[in-house]
């Protein structure tokens, strides 16, 4: 049995640039960090008391003797890919699925990680990132871009760098211990109850994509400010959340689907009770509200949003990591005669 752990990420700048079809032209790139709340995958190899060979516990539950029948696409298009059989695969999270913080991707991810150690090989962390981007935007055909599953694969705080030869580089932040508590203390996370399927939301905002140029440029050139921010020790922090406030405004103009009435509203509240910023976390349309905060602002944000659910988190470094590791035989079924 094999139980593997993946973090969610939390993106700060320059989401929507981690787009192929933008990077290739112009370049891109994403800050983000992978925070303590988690995504677990148990796989093992079915025993042969049943009538059926497969069996999947996530939101549903599938039990099938065919692959083929499987309808969960990451889990079929995975086990066609790595050639896996009679699995029992079970999925649980900290946190709902569909809200913004790449739970998809950290499944995907999660679940190559479990399977090639169950087939007794080691998959380093390029190469799960990159197998997770291949399973889900071309073998699934979902919509979206490449930072959620380099994210969840290498973990910890980076500026993910997209280059137009379609390749990328993973750089940590170097930020002071002391300064990165001090970013993770202003941050505050709520829960706005609203769920999504992010790929969806990358599809109803590639319309006019020509005219969201200019703003994804400009988030782009963000993250180099944002980046300085957090490793010159002489510069305020606080501009840090300013500039969150800069990068959701020209989000916002990037897709009629990243936000509605009720999240402005609720960003506007937090705003209205000393937030220097934040953003709606992911693809938009719901899931997450993050602030940056002042200490001193703290409890007058809280009041102003205690009909939302508070998610306290401490950032994770760690990236996707087997937790528990008990090798087992499997000999295939020999293939009955006709």
């Amino acid at each position: 049995m094999i139980i593997t752990k993946t973090p969610f990420r939390m993106s700060f700048f320059g989401g929507g640039t981690d787009m192929e079809n933008f990077f290739k032209k112009y370049g891109g790139a994403v800050l983000s960090t992978t925070f303590d709340k988690y995504c677990y995958v148990t796989v093992r190899h079915l025993p042969r008391f049943f009538d059926y060979s497969t069996e999947l516990a996530y939101s549903k539950m599938e039990r099938v003797t065919d692959v083929d029948d499987i309808m969960h696409p990451a889990i079929k298009n995975t086990m066609k890919m790595l050639d896996m059989h009679e699995i029992r695969l079970t999925y649980e999270a900290d946190l709902p699925a569909r809200s913004g913080l790449g739970t998809s991707s950290s499944f995907a991810v999660g679940m190559l990680n479990a399977f090639y150690c169950l087939k007794g090989k080691y998959a380093d962390k390029k190469k799960l990132a990159d197998e997770a981007i291949y399973l889900e935007r071309e073998l699934c055909q979902e919509a979206g871009g490449w930072q959620d599953q380099i994210a969840a694969s290498f973990g910890g705080m980076n500026r993910i760098e997209f280059k137009k030869d379609g390749t990328y580089d993973v750089r940590p932040i170097i930020i002071h211990p002391d300064r990165k508590k001090q970013l993770n203390d202003n941050l505050l996370m709520f829960f706005t109850g609203f769920t999504r399927f992010s790929s969806e939301m990358q599809k109803a905002n590639a319309t006019g994509y020509a005219e969201k140029i200019k703003q994804l440029q400009q988030m782009y050139s963000l993250v180099d400010d944002a980046e300085k921010v957090l490793e010159e020790k002489h510069r305020d922090l606080d501009d840090f959340g300013r500039f969150l406030d800069t990068t959701w405004r020209l989000k916002r103009q990037t897709g009629g689907s990243i936000t509605t009435d009720s999240i402005d509203g609720l960003y506007e509240k937090g705003i209205s009770a000393g937030a220097l910023g934040g953003k709606l976390l992911g693809a938009g349309g719901g899931g997450f509200l993050v602030f940056y905060v002042q200490p001193e602002k703290k409890e007058a944000v809280m009041d102003a949003m205690k009909d939302l659910l508070y998610v306290p988190f401490s950032f994770e470094d760690g990236g996707t990591q087997v937790i528990h590791y008990t090798p087992e035989s499997y000999e295939p079924r020999e293939e009955e005669e006709n």
